[in-house]
Parts: structure tokens; sequence; C-alpha cells
């Protein structure tokens, strides 16, 4: 029998109460925590010295009359509802090859978090980071080994990974669901479910050693985008302290949301081809059902949208008018967001397949396209082709929420650019199917087995910020790769404890203000932004807006 002594937290905001069990099993000891909805019974990992409570519930399971419908608030239970296993998650397609889960399976009734935390009570409350997972608004999961919380935990900051709804079942707008909701709006289901995510956090995050009034969210490309969409959005923008942003917006220019109008007449016509007559009959089909059904039809990609109610009208403008949370902010990207082949397709590397591909891409500003990226050689063709193909994907978008941000917070902005390209694979996976660019290509037999090496592809990051390379089994890790992770991780961590990335033993982080980034690789260097900021204008410019 080990004897624990019961830790009472009166002085934190809602005097819950966190007690260790006396079982002792192997590697962890069970322990329980009150919440504002009852309690749940966690792991102490003693190999990690990191508590872990998987599949926390934040809402009710969004089924039945509930799927297409904000997030409700789950009822009070009684007795101990166990958190020691991921739980399902959000329903969807295996779409991604990077993706690797270690949640049991896939359900409708999906909204849960993660958290891990080194000091349940700790003298001074320690900084909370909410990261939100990628896969294009239509895969992914919080249960991800990149993603795990651990490394975070052990530097001092109390880590959670949020599940929200994908897909159809995250963004489908229609006339009826706008007639029936009290904003008569519908779709972007998937942002109030990371609203719901936060605002469990904001009241229960004390009982984990956490300080609710610094919650920093984070995400990476589809994650970053909805970081982006929480920072505008007024449901959201006073719940949060600080901002990171991997690779995406919402904003950067007036197509990346739909209008309501147009997400509305989209959902008519998805019913339309699913041969569905009205959303009451949409929601008697099971979840499988349906994903299988809209699978078929290839029907599976949805945009926000602009609902009248998390977004009361378009993010760009709301950015353009200083709308956000007014908090510091952390942001970049990778050197091979898009591969060159993304604009050249399947031509050779020659100056005259480069004009023509930019020509036909941009038939009224070619010339001064061409002028930005310029070009004079293979080797200048495919890093031209590159850049140009990382900005339309995700790199403009993230710079220009940079930009306002900047201009109207009045808290620091800080960007990188990552370079470092991902080490060969493993022996053992010499014969996996990688995704392209880090996961944005759906897996088919055509898909190439060997993943792109001119430099940093999307996603590449994660593991290195978030302390995990050991959880991918799936390339060779070098020393260098451990060095570059240590000292990414360590800008995060210091961002997220004082919302400023620089720390004495590191060179210097300089400022966006300042017209120049930080560029991440083995050796760490700083670079102008003059450049972007011409090829941003002359993009904005194509966009319909002047930045």
């Amino acid at each position: 029998m080990i004897k624990i002594r019961i830790i009472n937290w009166l002085n934190l905001n809602l005097g819950l109460m966190a007690m260790l069990c006396f079982s002792v099993n192997g590697a962890a000891l069970n322990l329980q925590i009150d919440t504002d909805k009852g309690k749940i019974a966690g792991l102490y990992e003693q190999s990690t010295q990191v508590y872990q409570f998987k599949g926390v519930p934040f809402a009710k399971p969004p089924v039945g009359d509930l799927r297409w419908k904000p997030p409700v608030a789950m009822d009070p239970w009684q007795g101990v509802k166990s958190t020691k296993e991921f739980a399902s998650r959000p329903i969807q397609l295996p779409i991604f090859g990077d993706m690797n889960f270690r949640s049991p399976s896939t359900s409708e009734d999906s909204l849960y978090l993660n958290i891990w935390s080194a000091n349940l009570a700790p003298e001074t409350p320690q900084p909370v980071l909410v990261y939100f997972h990628g896969g294009g608004f239509i895969a992914g999961d919080g249960s991800e080994p990149r993603y795990d919380g651990t490394s975070m935990a052990q530097n001092g900051i109390v880590t959670v990974t949020v599940n929200y709804r994908l897909g159809i079942f995250g963004f489908l707008a229609h006339p009826e669901l706008s007639a029936e909701s009290s904003y008569r709006g519908s779709g972007n289901y998937a942002f109030l479910d990371q609203v719901a995510a936060l605002l469990w956090v904001k009241n229960n995050i004390a009982s984990f050693g956490g300080d609710p009034q610094r919650i920093i969210i984070a995400g990476e490309s589809a994650g970053s985008m909805s970081v982006s969409a929480l920072m505008i959005s007024p449901l959201s923008k006073e719940l949060i302290a600080g901002v990171i942003g991997e690779s995406g917006s919402v904003v950067g220019s007036n197509l990346s949301t739909k209008s309501l109008k147009s997400a509305e007449q989209n959902g008519v016509e998805v019913l339309s081809k699913l041969g569905i007559n009205s959303i009451a009959e949409l929601r008697k089909l099971s979840g499988t059902e349906l994903l299988e059904r809209t699978s078929k039809q290839n029907l599976i990609w949805y945009r926000p949208n602009i609902d009248n109610h998390f977004f009361p009208v378009a993010p760009l403008t709301l950015l353009q008018q200083g709308h956000m949370a007014k908090v510091p902010m952390l942001a970049g990207v990778n050197s091979e967001e898009g591969s060159f082949k993304q604009i050249l397709g399947d031509k050779a590397a020659t100056l005259e397949n480069y004009h023509n591909a930019v020509k036909q891409l941009y038939p009224e500003h070619f010339q001064q396209v061409l002028a930005l990226y310029p070009a004079s050689d293979i080797q200048s063709v495919m890093d031209a082709a590159q850049d140009l193909a990382s900005d339309r994907f995700l790199s403009y978008s993230t710079w220009v929420w940079a930009e306002y941000v900047q201009r109207h917070s009045g808290k620091d902005v800080f960007y990188y650019l990552y370079t470092h390209p991902r080490p060969p694979m493993t022996s053992d996976f010499d014969d996996m199917e990688p995704a392209l660019a880090g996961g944005l290509v759906e897996k088919t037999k055509d898909t190439p087995i060997k993943p792109s090496s001119r430099g940093a592809v999307h996603s590449a990051e994660i593991e290195y910020v978030m302390g995990n390379l050991a959880s991918n089994k799936v390339f060779a890790w070098t020393a260098d790769d451990y060095a570059i992770s240590d000292n990414f991780q360590r800008y995060f961590i210091a961002f997220i404890k004082t919302g400023n990335p620089n720390r004495a033993e590191l060179p210097t982080w300089p400022k966006f203000a300042d017209n120049k980034r930080i560029v991440i690789d083995k050796n760490i260097s700083e670079e102008a932004m003059s450049l972007l900021r011409k090829r941003y204008e002359l993009m904005a410019k194509i966009n319909g807006f002047e930045l």
C-alpha cells in the first residue's frame, strides 16, 4: 500500500480537487480529478512523469438530432468516467498516408480532448497549449503520436489536443439547417466544436495545473487555419492569450470562405446528388452510410462559410478591420509546402515549360509573376516553381494573416521559414506509400514511394516542434534532426511561456515588424522579407484587394 496525500487547490479558479488513488500498477498510478461535469480517472506514467487524461468529453455526441447543430454541453454524470484510453477519432476516410492513429476506431461520437500535465498542483499555474490537428478538414485526430503532449508537459506546459467534426459532418450548410438555427446560418460546426473545447479548457484546466488566463492555441495546416479562424471569430477571440500557426490560414483572398448562400446551395446540390429530399431524411442515415455515399459521389471536400455566427462577416474583412484577439503571434511555413510539379505537371523543368505554365495560371499577370519568381536554368525553374506552388497552397495566406495581425494587434509577431528536409526512410518502411507533400494527396496505387527531399515538405515540422521525433519510426532520424528539434521546440516553448520565442542560448528571432523572418535548419539565420512582400502584394491584387 502506498499512501498518497490528497491535494486541495482552494486557490484555483474552480476550487476543484485532484485525488491520487492508492493503487500502483506497474508503470502507472491511477488518479481522479473533478471537472465541472463530474469526476474523471486518468493515468500517471512513471517513465515520463506525466499525467495523462485521454478521451475527455467536452460536448455531447453530435449524433441523431444533434448532427449539424452547434455542440451541446455534457450533462453532469455520476461516478467516475475513465479517461485512460483515446476515444474514437472523428468519422473519416483513410485519406492521408502520413497519419498514424492511436484511437481505436472512427465514430460520430468524437468530441473529446486529451490532456498531458507534469504537475497537477504547481506553485504557479502553467501555460496551456491547445493544439488542433491538421488533415484538410476531412481527416486527422488528436491521438496521432506526432501531436503527443508528453514532451511539452515535461517542459512545464499543460498540453491539450482536440477532436472536431470533419468533412460533411463539420461543414455542411443547407437552407433547412439555417432555418432551424437561432442565428439563421449553418456550417462551421467544426469551428464551433473548437470553441466548445476552448471553453471547456478555460473552465477546467486549472484542475490539471494549467493557467486558464494563458491559453495558447496552435495547429498545422487545417489546424493552423482553425487557429486563424478562432483568433478572428468574436466567439473565441477572448479565450486565448497567444497563437501559433504552422502553414495555413482562412484569409488571403475573398475565396477563402464561401458566402452562406453559396454554401447553402452547395448543400442543396449535395443532397440532390445523394438522392435525399430533406435534412431529416439525411439525419436518418448512419454516419458510416453517409460517409460511404458521399465518398462514392466524391463529395468529401467542404469549406468554411460566413455563417452569421462564427463569422458574422468575411474573416478577411474582420482581419483588415482589426477585429481579432490582440495577442502575440508566432507563425510560419515550410520551404516545400508545394512541389514544383504542381506548376509544371508532367512536363520537364525547362524555362519554356515554366513560362507556359505560369502564363496559363496567370494570363493577365504572368509577366509580373515571372519577374517575382524568376528562373534561368533547370535548377532555378524547380526552385521558382516550388516557391510559387507553396505560395499558392498555403504560404501566401499564412503571411497575409501575420501581416494584418502585425498591423492591428499591437502585439509582437514572429515569422519563420523551415527548410530542413526529412532524412531517408528506415529500411523497414522502404515499401510504404507516404502521401506526397506530407499528406495532402489521396493515397492511390500510383502514389510515389519516395517523398520529396528538396526541402521541408508540408507537415514535416510537427514532430520537431512537439519534441516527438522518436515516435515516428518511418524516418532514420540523425543527430542533426534531434538538434534541430531541440532548437525549434525551445523557441516554441519560450513563446508559449512568454509571448516571445527568443532565448539567450539561441540565435535572435527577429520581429515580423522589422520585415524579417528566421530560417530554421541545421544552421539558424534570418532573412529579409522584401521579396515576399512584393510577391504577396501581387497575389493580393490578383485576389481583388490591396495589402
